[in-house]
């Protein structure tokens, strides 16, 4: 269900004044969500070096959020399985709507607005009959949710648009899960994932699955380049042991390219890649591993690991001009290049998984 009161009176007022954009809310480089000290969650707001310009408190854990491509909106979705996801007014960190999925879903902690704004998509659990789901609400009119449509998989999680044509990458993790089981992960004997490109109106046009000696690894987060190449970062669920590689590239139409792999350094993530993302230039593409508290930088071209960084609690992952940003469990703000890092701001609360970057 959504609330919609607060929504439609902005709305109404937007018919009789020029609609607002970004700028109003103070042009905010980044959204996180995150935990204060008091143990309240929250999104935040931050600029370019991690000063908190908005927050909005949210019912409970957050994981990530989409922004709106124009108005200055945001949606912070709960972290799995979490079934709410709160539309924020970003100019004062005030709620716009809460959605909620039908009865027998939850939200999988990601979202992405169509490329006009006019739709926002949700991966979702239909826990009920085990299977993934996009749903889809009508940004242009309080967020009604309209229709939904298979995810191509089990577990979707992030989702991004595609810059090589119009529609959906879907990381669908291959993990069946349901809420009266906690997180407990209930098909590893014939788990499997994939990378799934989908229209806007939910056609599966492409599907990538891993060799199957690597079916254990699920592919949970995303980024994606101008050219269209997706990097994905994968979470192990074999044996803690083995040398396995937590991200790769794939261009649609070609065989997916897996980084770094037989680099003993790759051990160091602990099998978890957090976040993902590729540098401004698309040269390198980062990998933060909260468990392992490293964040290693690989070359896009070679697929050799060529930095890691040693940081605690590292997730958060996000682009810069001069290489990336990274947000960290202990409130820290980084600066990185391939053999530097910088603190920019330390918060006094808790960064999550994940820095979404606003264009």
């Amino acid at each position: 269900m959504t609330s919609r009161r607060g929504f439609l009176a902005g709305l109404m007022a937007s018919t009789l004044t020029p609609q607002a954009s970004w700028a109003a809310a103070g042009s905010p480089a980044f959204l996180s969500a995150g935990k204060d000290a008091s143990g309240a969650f929250l999104l935040a707001g931050l600029s370019r070096t991690g000063e908190i310009l908005f927050r909005h408190p949210l019912p409970g854990r957050g994981h990530a959020a989409a922004a709106h491509p124009t108005r200055p909106e945001a949606v912070a979705f709960a972290r799995r399985p979490g079934r709410f996801a709160d539309v924020i007014d970003c100019r004062t960190g005030g709620a716009l709507a809460r959605l909620e999925p039908p009865a027998g879903r939850h939200f999988y902690g990601h979202g992405v607005f169509s490329p006009d704004g006019s739709r926002l998509f949700t991966t979702e659990n239909d826990y009920e009959n085990a299977r993934g789901m996009i749903g889809v609400w009508n940004a242009a009119d309080g967020y009604c949710r309209i229709a939904s449509f298979s995810s191509g998989g089990l577990g979707p999680h992030d989702m991004l648009l595609r810059r090589d044509a119009p529609g959906l990458a879907v990381a669908n993790g291959g993990i069946e899960t349901h809420p009266g089981s906690g997180r407990a992960k209930l098909n590893l004997p014939d788990m499997r994932s994939n990378l799934s490109y989908l229209s806007l109106e939910g056609e599966i046009q492409e599907q990538m699955e891993l060799p199957q000696d690597l079916r254990l690894n699920s592919i949970r987060h995303l980024a994606v380049r101008a050219d269209g190449t997706v990097g994905f970062a994968m979470q192990w669920q074999g044996d803690p042991g083995e040398l396995v590689p937590t991200a790769g590239l794939h261009l649609p139409g070609s065989e997916p390219r897996l980084m770094a792999g037989d680099d003993a350094r790759v051990l160091n993530m602990q099998g978890y890649g957090g976040s993902i993302a590729f540098s401004a230039d698309g040269s390198r593409i980062g990998v933060t591993s909260p468990r392992g508290g490293v964040l290693q930088l690989l070359d896009t071209v070679s697929g050799a690991l060529l930095h890691e960084h040693r940081m605690g609690d590292v997730c958060g992952l996000a682009p810069s001009s001069g290489g990336f940003m990274a947000s960290t469990g202990t409130g820290q703000f980084i600066a990185v290049s391939d053999t530097a890092q910088h603190l920019l701001h330390r918060a006094n609360l808790a960064w999550d998984n994940h820095l979404i970057p606003l264009a």
